[in-house]
């Protein structure tokens, strides 16, 4: 049987999680004290993935960047090719929260959206 031995991020308690797995199936998930730690573990072991968060330029606007985010977690294994999509980038002022930024970001499906308001100047 394959133990691995995790922090738990799906709050901010941080338990330590021992996950228990044969075959690549999780057989046991131990050390959680919530829900959440459960569902974190299986996840993280099988199927990991993560939200990206950056900036982009912004050309006219009361601040020269504005915070990006992926709509919904992506792949472990796509986060570069997701910040990758984002060089070069430079948005027009006004700029609103959810504003589309990059769509299907790194072939994910999963888009990239502005997560604050900046004004044109």
């Amino acid at each position: 049987m394959e133990k691995r031995e995790l922090i738990c991020i799906g709050c901010p308690l941080g338990c330590p999680v021992t996950v228990s797995m044969e075959a690549g199936e999780v057989v046991k998930v131990e050390g959680n004290t919530c829900k959440r730690g459960d569902d974190y573990a299986r996840k993280e072991v099988t199927n990991p993935t993560r939200i990206v968060t950056s900036t982009v330029m912004v050309e006219g606007g009361m601040d020269v960047t504005v915070s990006v985010k992926t709509r919904s977690d992506v792949p472990k294994g796509k986060i570069f090719d997701c910040v990758k999509s984002l060089k070069g980038i430079v948005v027009e002022a006004p700029v609103k929260i959810g504003d589309v930024i990059v769509e299907n970001a790194a072939g994910t499906g999963v888009d990239i959206i502005a997560t604050a308001n900046v004004a044109a100047r």
